[in-house]
Parts: C-alpha cells; sequence; structure tokens
C-alpha cells in the first residue's frame, strides 16, 4: 500500500471502515505506476458536515474515568494527532479513522441550544462536564464556528462546572468567560504537551499549536487565575517518554499546579495507522518503539482492561509510573491540585427561570 502521507495531515493512511461488508484495495497492474501514482499528492483540503445532534451530553460509566459526562462540540479533529484514541469512533459516521477522521470534520450548530435545554430538566443533577472529551473542543475550526464559546456561555449562565482539555493555543480567546468561571471554581483547564521537540510535534500533530504556543497559553491562564494543569500525553515508548520531566518541569515553571500522563493506546484500526507512520517517519526505531509498546501491554499490542488501559502494566510501565511521582514532587506539582472532578463547585448551578408566559399575569 503505496504512503498516503499529505503535506500538513497526520495519518499516512486511510483504511476502511470497519462496520462495511466490502472494501477497496489497491492493486499494481505489474506496470509498477501504482507508487508513481501516489509519489506527489496534493493537499486535502478539510471538509464540514453540518450534524444535527440529538443531545448535547454523552454519558459514560469507565470506572478509571474522572467525569461520567462530556460534550462533543465536533466529531474528527483537524489537529491530525496520529496516536489520536478518538480516531476509531469515525467509523461509527461511516468515515475512515485515517485521513477521513482529520479533513471531514462534523460540527454541532444545535449544541448550546440542546445543551440549555438538557440543563433546564427538572432533576437534572449537576456533576463537572469534560467539554472536548472526545475531540479539540478548539481545533482550528472553532476560530470560525465558535461553537465551544456558545456552550462555555451556556455552562456560564447554569454556574455548571466544566473540565477542558486541549493542544489549542484558541482557548486564550475565551479568557474572559474562564476568568468569571474560575472566579466562582467552575473550571480547570488542562493543556496536553506530548513533546518538546518541533520537528516530532509538526509530523505527529500536524494542526495543533506548538509546543511552546501551549506552554505560553498554560502561562497566560495561569496569571490570569484559572486553574491548570498538563496533560503529557500519550507517552510513547522509545520516541517522547524521555521527555516526561522536562514537560512536567517546563509546565510547572508555567504555572501548571496539577499533571497527568497516559501511555500510548493502540485500540482497533489506530495499531495498523502508527505503525505505517512509524515506518514514514521513524523506520529506524519502528520496530523498537512497537515492541516497547508490548511489553506494557503484557506481549499484546493493546490491553483495553479497565485501570490499567491509561498506564500499562510490566517493568516498563512501573518504571515510568515512578519517575512521573518523582517528576511531581520535584518540581513542586504535589499536593497542589488534582486532576479530577472533586475540586470544583457543583452547589451553584441554578436553572435560569424561564420568561413568564403572558397567562400568568392573568
Amino acid at each position: 500500500m503505496p504512503s498516503l502521507a499529505r503535506k500538513g495531515r497526520g495519518a499516512v493512511t486511510n483504511p476502511p471502515v470497519r462496520y462495511e461488508s466490502s472494501r477497496t484495495e489497491l492493486h499494481d497492474d505489474g506496470w509498477g505506476t501504482l507508487a508513481a501514482e501516489f509519489a506527489d499528492l496534493p493537499p486535502l483540503p478539510t471538509e464540514l458536515i453540518r450534524e444535527k445532534a440529538k443531545s448535547a451530553l454523552a454519558w459514560n460509566e469507565s470506572p478509571d474515568i474522572g467525569f461520567d459526562r462530556s460534550i462533543n462540540p465536533y466529531r474528527g479533529c483537524e489537529h491530525g494527532c496520529v496516536y489520536c484514541y478518538a480516531r476509531p469512533s469515525h467509523a461509527h459516521v461511516g468515515m475512515s479513522p485515517g485521513l477521513d477522521f482529520e479533513t471531514r470534520l462534523m460540527f454541532k450548530p444545535d449544541l448550546p441550544a440542546l445543551l440549555e435545554k438538557e440543563l433546564s430538566k427538572p432533576g437534572y443533577q449537576a456533576k463537572p462536564v469534560a467539554l472536548g472529551a472526545n475531540t479539540d473542543p478548539y481545533q482550528p475550526v472553532e476560530r470560525t464556528l465558535g461553537i465551544t464559546r456558545a456552550v462555555l456561555e451556556v455552562l456560564e449562565r447554569f454556574g455548571h462546572p466544566v473540565t477542558i482539555v486541549t493542544k489549542s493555543a484558541l482557548v486564550l480567546r475565551d479568557l474572559d468567560i474562564l476568568q468569571r468561571l474560575a472566579a466562582r471554581n467552575l473550571v480547570h483547564v488542562c493543556l496536553s504537551v506530548t513533546t518538546l521537540d518541533l520537528k516530532l510535534a509538526r509530523v505527529m500533530e500536524p494542526r495543533a499549536a506548538s509546543p511552546l504556543k501551549r506552554l505560553e497559553a498554560l502561562a497566560v491562564l495561569a496569571k490570569a487565575g484559572i486553574p491548570v494543569g498538563v496533560l503529557a500525553a500519550p507517552m510513547i515508548p522509545g520516541l517522547n517518554d524521555m521527555e516526561l520531566e522536562r514537560i512536567l518541569e517546563m509546565s510547572a515553571r508555567a504555572g501548571a499546579t496539577r499533571a497527568g500522563y497516559v501511555i500510548l493506546r493502540l485500540p482497533l484500526e489506530i495499531h495498523g495507522m502508527f505503525e505505517a507512520w512509524l515506518q514514514q517517519h521513524h523506520p529506524d526505531r519502528a520496530a523498537r518503539v512497537l515492541a516497547l509498546v508490548r511489553e506494557t501491554r503484557g506481549g499484546r499490542i493493546y490491553d483495553s482492561r479497565f485501570g490499567i488501559r491509561q498506564t500499562g502494566t510490566g517493568p516498563y510501565a512501573e518504571l515510568l509510573a515512578q519517575r512521573f511521582k518523582l517528576a511531581l514532587r520535584r518540581f513542586g506539582m504535589e499536593g497542589r491540585g488534582r486532576m479530577g472532578e472533586g475540586t470544583l463547585d457543583c452547589t451553584q448551578f441554578r436553572a435560569p427561570q424561564a420568561a413568564p408566559r403572558q397567562l400568568e399575569l392573568l
């Protein structure tokens, strides 16, 4: 299979949708023209697809996730992070988890109105909601569509606590709302920093903000009084895991008071896509990286069991966990704040009073 690598895109393949009964495969006719045809592919434009959402809140019962509800303004993500755990979800709408995931984006313009309706239901009980748990709420298209900001306006009006994880400096656009929420202990923001190596970041997460921009955004948020943390994720054995301490150190200097990490996960199609990406960009270490990944998953490429899917098992994973714990202590983040829903105030939630009906005046 020739590489489908495109400038500004992360994936180098576009695997078929796993739910479809038929698929198309490329085959060289013997004249050696297949590789030549794919040698100089044009850039792929971003396609926006309007989605009529049925609900605003997505619920989960996963015991190893610190929230039970989330809001996702977008399906797919233009950041193009090759390792993204959300890629397989694109198959649910009949699109490939590969290049389709980062070029064919679905947006939900009705989301703020739906959210207001759901939060107004009698009996709704507020707990922190994760904004963008599946894909980044501040990916490039948010700059023009503004759905994430509209969602934050609804949450502020209801006094609803929210957590945000992003790779984008665009989060600073909403500094005004975030400051007001922070003053009421209703928000914390986490910047995901995977690497400080600009060359690696450019091919691994091509349309996300540069690592330095993310650290700068973290510093601005912290200076504005907004609780901020860093998520060093994913840590990829043999590729970026040696940067863990440096990432935490730079984030602590910028003002992060909490931190987390996740070891690389390769569920479903991500395994083949990540392996193809390694062969494209890091052929000299591809076998070593995959061998270390298997070492953290009991000899398999992935272990989806709750409780260990985020951290892995075995000596390599245990060493990474120890390094993380020691780094927190070394850089003063131990005990300064923790990532999780228990730190935010849920008692301020109130559904705004509806406008009085005409008959009530009689």
